[in-house]
């Protein structure tokens, strides 16, 4: 019995699991913007390349 009750107060695992998802929901974030901003930019890059004057 007293062996369930250190199990179940054991947080440690429960820890690592929290600090793993927050970390993969971050990296998930942080695609999702550099994908939002260089599409962004690369439209950008584009429209001022087709309005440039061409000799």
């Amino acid at each position: 019995m007293e062996m369930i009750k250190r199990f179940l107060g054991d947080q440690e695992g429960a820890t690592m699991a929290e600090c793993a998802l927050m970390l993969a929901l971050i990296a998930l974030v942080c695609m999702a913007a550099v994908t939002i901003i260089g599409t962004q930019a690369n439209a950008l890059f584009r429209e001022i390349a087709n309005n440039l004057v061409r000799p």
